[in-house]
């Protein structure tokens, strides 16, 4: 299971992106690779989907993937050493709640956007 330690009080989805931006900066996956698959990278870390989609949007706003529906995300840059390493503690517990809901309803969207093109491309064609 992911590299969660007994001490450890990121949400979930943070604690993925951390590991995935030091994986990355660490030459792991270097630009042009792709990432694990989200269902792989939910069973290593014992965690929903939806989970790891979250941890995606993150590293995706930090303009270090890219990702397009149905396939694996593709690594586009590579984060600065500061932003690698962030130290998780020096962020503010009130900084983690609204983080975490904005993410939340970040996945919401895009599943609604998700709605909403499926229903454009079946109402095309009328």
């Amino acid at each position: 299971m992911g590299n969660r330690r007994p001490t450890d009080h990121r949400k979930p989805f943070v604690r993925i992106a951390d590991d995935l931006r030091r994986d990355i900066a660490a030459g792991r996956y270097p630009i042009g690779e792709k990432l694990p698959a989200v269902g792989e990278l939910a069973e290593r870390y014992g965690v929903a989907s939806m989970t790891v989609g979250n941890a995606m949007a993150v590293l995706r706003d930090e303009g270090l993937i890219t990702t397009k529906q149905g396939a694996r995300s593709t690594v586009i840059a590579v984060p600065d050493a500061q932003n690698a390493e962030a130290a998780p503690a020096e962020r503010s517990e009130e900084f983690e709640v609204l983080f975490s809901q904005l993410q939340e309803i970040r996945g919401q969207l895009r599943q609604l956007g998700s709605r909403l093109d499926e229903l454009d491309e079946r109402t095309r064609d009328l």
